[in-house]
């Protein structure tokens, strides 16, 4: 079981949700990051489940200071996209709030990012060597992540071989953000940069698939499956296992059907 959540101001005017397991002890830590749609109920339910499980989970709003259509964010039909430093800013508040934290165990704090935040770890794994892990679910891999401009000033695959823990990927087949091809294009900048890593593609999956309040999303099976996996990577990597002392380990799983075609991936709600 997890506690109601705290309502948060850190680093002046950023916002965001607390999760504290039940057990008192210092314990593991993720920062959560939210999709697209901003800091809606279904990132606040993987906090809360990630509490459950055991770790304190915050969930930051990277949009506390966005002035737009809230409405229409949510509803998907306006996108907020920050510059990474804007984005990377409120991350480090977080990250930096969870540090001080009597709750926390510092030396394990993971980033995780989903969909669209799913970059956001890679940029702040590339300066910062005080993190743990990072967790990327069905995001940091679209072709538009790999394109440098003023939002986006630093090279993607410069970021990758510079990540500074392990760090785990996961995705789906039928994704239509991200193609296979996408998907080797990341594993092979992690392994330009001997960065240790794990990285799984659920066949028949599309994006967004642990969404369960997008029905045309949600798989509860390979949800469930996909949060097995995340927990033990948090479990292996917190608790010391892996990659082991000195180590790189590179860890590909891929499932796929013998006539894949990103073209016929399809936009599902």
């Amino acid at each position: 079981m997890a506690r109601d959540p705290d309502t948060l101001r850190f680093g002046g005017d950023c916002e965001g949700f607390l999760y504290l397991p039940r057990s008192e002890s210092p314990a593991g830590a993720v920062v959560i990051l939210h999709e697209r749609y901003g800091l809606v109920q279904h990132t606040l339910d993987l906090a809360r489940r990630l509490a459950r499980d055991g770790y304190v989970a915050l969930a930051p709003n990277l949009f506390s200071r966005w002035r737009g259509d809230e409405a229409a964010l949510r509803s998907g039909k306006e996108r907020a996209v920050l510059p990474d430093p804007e984005a990377a800013a409120v991350i480090d508040a977080a990250l930096d709030f969870l540090k001080g934290h009597p709750r926390v165990a510092p030396e394990r704090i993971a980033l995780m990012g989903v969909c669209q935040s799913g970059r956001y770890p890679i940029v702040v794994g590339s300066r910062r060597r005080d993190l743990a892990a990072f967790v990327v679910f069905y995001g940091g891999s679209q072709q538009r992540d790999w394109k440098v401009s003023d939002l986006q000033p630093a090279p993607m695959q410069e970021m990758m071989r510079s990540l500074s823990a392990p760090v785990l990927f996961v995705y789906g087949e039928r994704d239509h953000t991200i193609s296979l091809a996408d998907i080797r294009r990341t594993r092979d900048a992690l392994e330009d940069g001997r960065c240790s890593y794990r990285m799984k593609v659920f066949p028949g999956m599309p994006h967004g698939w642990l969404n369960d309040t997008m029905p045309g999303r949600y798989r509860a099976k390979e949800a469930g499956e996909a949060w097995g996996v995340l927990l033990a990577f948090l479990g292996d990597v917190f608790g010391g296992k892996w990659p082991g002392k000195g180590q790189v380990r590179w860890e590909f799983e891929s499932v796929s059907s013998a006539d894949y075609d990103f073209s016929k991936n399809v936009r599902l709600e």
